[in-house]
């Protein structure tokens, strides 16, 4: 081309920052929640940030998919939970056990804010729960998920979500009155 006029940049090129841009707004917004409610899940901040990490890497690749999902988080989410739970199967077959990372660790790391506002006999509770009502209880109530969002990340009827979700909070009151009635 001659003239001075400029080269036009290839639709693919263009289209290739855009996902990139629009996914890097969903990593930056997203991430964080992810891994805090993980951690509650699983136990564990770097079990957490390790299957989130690996959870968003899923949805770099499948971006142009997941972006047109009606809760990407809650697919990142649910990823994220499989391959934590995945790598404690692993980590037990091969008796590598990891030694479980106390509730109370949770700390700032990685620009994740550890749940400091809540007391040490919920964080303690929450841990008490079987880990598929740890996370309804946690997306539904930390996080602040509908029920329908909680459902469509967990692959849950709606039903499932408000049964485990109440359950969890009673064996919750019960874990917490025994603590401070012994």
């Amino acid at each position: 081309m001659s003239g001075g006029r400029a080269l036009a940049v290839p639709r693919s090129t263009e289209a290739l920052a855009a996902t990139k841009t629009a996914f890097n707004e969903f990593y930056a917004g997203h991430r964080d929640e992810v891994v805090r409610a993980l951690a509650f899940t699983v136990g564990s901040l770097s079990l957490a940030e390790e299957a989130a990490d690996e959870a968003m890497a899923r949805a770099y690749q499948k971006w142009s998919e997941v972006s047109g999902y009606e809760n990407p988080s809650g697919w990142v989410y649910r990823v994220s939970l499989n391959w934590a739970r995945s790598w404690k199967r692993s980590a037990l077959r091969r008796k590598r056990r990891e030694k479980k990372v106390a509730h109370s660790e949770l700390r700032t790391a990685g620009g994740v804010d550890a749940p400091q506002t809540h007391s040490q006999a919920l964080i303690d509770a929450l841990a008490k729960l079987p880990v598929e009502q740890r996370a309804v209880v946690v997306l539904r109530h930390y996080c602040d998920w509908s029920v329908a969002e909680v459902a469509a990340a967990l692959n849950l009827s709606e039903g499932t979500v408000k049964s485990r979700s109440n359950r969890g909070l009673e064996k919750l009151r019960v874990i917490l009155a025994e603590e401070v009635n012994p």
